[in-house]
């Protein structure tokens, strides 16, 4: 009870934002004729925390992703497969808020299956099955779709492009809303400990940044302002994914912020 009064007050928070707050730049960016321009209220603190993760980017995580990129495709292909299969844990409770019940019903099937027939999904046999994967759901879709705003955009440390209803979204993630946090951090099992999860969170970031190299090297090199070209592309993907719309986002064509396609 105490977690839903806490979660009700912040999304409450995020309705509220984009009357109140002004701080930082008043540019917006309009995502479409029918939607509601999305604020840079903290502009200022976006770009040096921007900055920082881009300091951090080249220093590390750059250098590592290269280095993940000259391993074997089997193990690549490996670690991204388990750590999609992995993310349906977050993605089935989502279908069901969503109330999507056959794509959870096909994602639990594609989970049971990759997690035994697939060696705990390093193996996609759901897929040789005929089961194709469908697309990942979070928390701050779901919000989205249930008709809560955006509020301000946000540049967290580290994790990168936001929205103030979008952390909230990956704030349900350590608050029970994620399975494998449930099992690893609040339960001490047999099976997994707590180093397991942040190792798999780790992997996913690196695995993103690993596919996209060229790409994100592309867009700061060609962009007048990285920060916006960087911006733009994210809340238009984030739009379209909580609108489940298939058409590619004006910034790149045919690209997607979970792997942005070479140009």
């Amino acid at each position: 009870m105490n977690k839903f009064i806490k979660l009700s007050v912040l999304i409450i928070f995020i309705q509220c934002l984009p009357f109140y707050a002004s701080a930082g730049s008043d540019g917006t960016i309009s995502l479409s004729e029918k939607d509601k321009p999305v604020k840079d209220c903290f502009e200022k603190i976006n770009r040096t925390t921007f900055a920082f993760n881009q300091s951090l980017d080249r220093v590390l995580f750059k250098p590592i992703a290269k280095g993940y990129n000259k391993l074997p495709r089997p193990i690549k292909n490996g670690s991204s497969n388990f750590v999609g299969n992995i993310s349906n844990l977050v993605t089935i409770p989502n279908n069901i808020l969503q109330g999507d019940f056959k794509s959870a019903g096909i994602n639990t099937i594609r989970l049971i299956i990759n997690t035994t027939l697939g060696i705990v999904g390093l193996y996609d046999a759901a897929e040789a099955m005929g089961l194709e994967k469908l697309d990942k759901e979070d928390y701050g879709q779901t919000l989205g779709k249930m008709g809560v705003g955006p509020g301000c955009y946000l540049v967290l440390p580290v994790l990168g492009p936001s929205t103030v209803r979008d952390t909230i979204g990956n704030f349900a993630n350590f608050s029970g809303g994620d399975p494998f946090y449930n099992i690893t951090i609040k339960h001490d099992t047999q099976y997994f400990s707590e180093p397991d999860y942040y190792s798999t969170r780790a992997t996913a970031a690196l695995d993103f940044r690993a596919k996209n190299l060229g790409s994100l090297d592309n867009l700061e090199k060609n962009s007048v302002d990285f920060y916006a070209a960087v911006r733009s592309l994210y809340l238009q993907d984030r739009q379209k994914k909580i609108a489940n719309n298939e058409v590619a986002t004006e910034t790149m064509d045919d690209s997607d912020w979970e792997e942005i396609e070479e140009q």
